[in-house]
């Protein structure tokens, strides 16, 4: 299940949605809105929780959820761990609760980029004003692609920016870089014009852009919709790691002190193992242990340490697995009883033929070992 809220722009009023992902009869990831509903403020953690809680109960499924997803928010925080003991009353959560609240990698990696755009931000304003500038008359857009032509420069058309969307921040100034060179030049021909960023402003927004290109490739893997992408996480922070430490070590002072700020946000969120992102790669039979060998590492400064943490919790959740199974053949092979009514039917043992296939293949793996021998 996912959660966020929302605020109508119109209404001025923010409202809960819940959304639950399964996996249908096909094999196919299918998702539903489970309640859209309007929480007054001030709104708490206790409040988020009733609100999942009583969303669930209409639905039936309370006993069917294996995770929570939520963005970093404090309630939120505080809303999963009342879920949490809620929950672990009336049944046993897999392995041991541990998997059942998830921050919500993409809002993770948005508050990276945030740290990170907010130190050009007087740049990101300059270019922003720039742009709108130029949209608003179309004879200043004439003017701007007749000195683009003049320069070859073949590129679409300049972008701007949803200030709240930091991924259209990072299209708005890779675009505008294209054209950094007409700026100048159409600031010649109107006296008017008086945003223009500076020759060592753009050399910042390149470097910026360098690094926010991963994250963007990375927010887009992680955040598909239409399929499952949890196996893929591992690898993508994996390389958000590398880029942040790349930075950290650039000979450039600006990008070590963007980045420092960004490592330490990125320390904060992941600095313990993400069990679920960690999980979901190792069973991708493409990965197995070797991507958690291979990439904690460079993620965790107690590699080791988190690594045997994993490993240990795949054994506890085939642990539990394996005795969910084990009831489920109990019960299929227990004596059920007969039709109602005198029939004249006796008890049959319904699941019997479980037991033997069982000895079955316990007699095949007896023959291969003793053929080996």
């Amino acid at each position: 299940m996912t959660t966020d809220c929302w605020k109508s722009t119109h209404q001025k009023i923010e409202y809960m949605v819940a959304t639950g992902h399964f996996i249908d009869q096909n094999w196919r990831l299918q998702k539903r809105v489970l309640s859209f509903v309007h929480i007054p403020p001030p709104r708490g953690g206790n409040d988020i929780a009733d609100a999942i809680y009583k969303c669930l109960k209409e639905w039936e499924i309370e006993e069917k959820i294996f995770t929570i997803s939520v963005d970093n928010a404090s309630y939120n925080d505080k809303a999963l761990k009342r879920l949490k003991e809620i929950f672990s009353r009336v049944r046993k959560l897999v392995c041991g609760g541990r998997l059942f609240h998830v921050r919500c990698c993409a809002h993770i990696l948005n508050l990276l980029v945030r740290d990170g755009l907010g130190t050009i931000d007087s740049v990101i304003g300059e270019v922003r004003e720039a742009i709108k500038y130029l949209n608003n008359s179309e004879a200043r857009l004439q003017r701007f692609s007749n000195y683009a032509h003049q320069l070859q420069i073949k590129d679409r058309k300049l972008v701007l920016d949803v200030p709240t969307r930091w991924n259209s921040t990072y299209d708005m100034l890779f675009v505008a870089l294209k054209f950094k060179d007409v700026f100048p030049r159409f600031a010649e021909s109107d006296p008017l014009f008086s945003h223009l960023p500076i020759d060592e402003e753009w050399e910042h927004v390149e470097c910026v852009c360098e690094i926010l290109k991963v994250f963007k490739d990375c927010t887009t893997i992680i955040s598909g919709s239409d399929y499952p992408t949890s196996n893929l996480y591992l690898i993508e922070v994996f390389r958000v790691k590398v880029t942040l430490d790349k930075g950290a070590q650039s000979g450039n002072v600006f990008i070590r002190h963007m980045v420092t700020k960004m490592k330490e946000k990125f320390d904060k969120y992941w600095g313990e193992c993400h069990l679920v992102m960690a999980i979901a790669s190792v069973l991708d039979p493409r990965f197995k242990m070797k991507l958690v060998e291979f990439s904690f590492p460079s993620i965790y400064t107690d590699a080791d340490k988190q690594i045997e943490e994993v490993k240990k919790a795949l054994y506890m959740m085939y642990e539990e697995y394996l005795e969910i199974h084990d009831i489920s053949v109990r019960e299929a092979t227990s004596p059920r009883s007969s039709c109602s009514g005198n029939t004249g039917l006796e008890k049959t043992p319904l699941g019997s033929g479980w037991e033997a296939f069982g000895e079955f293949i316990k007699m095949q793996i007896w023959r291969n070992q003793k053929n080996q021998n």
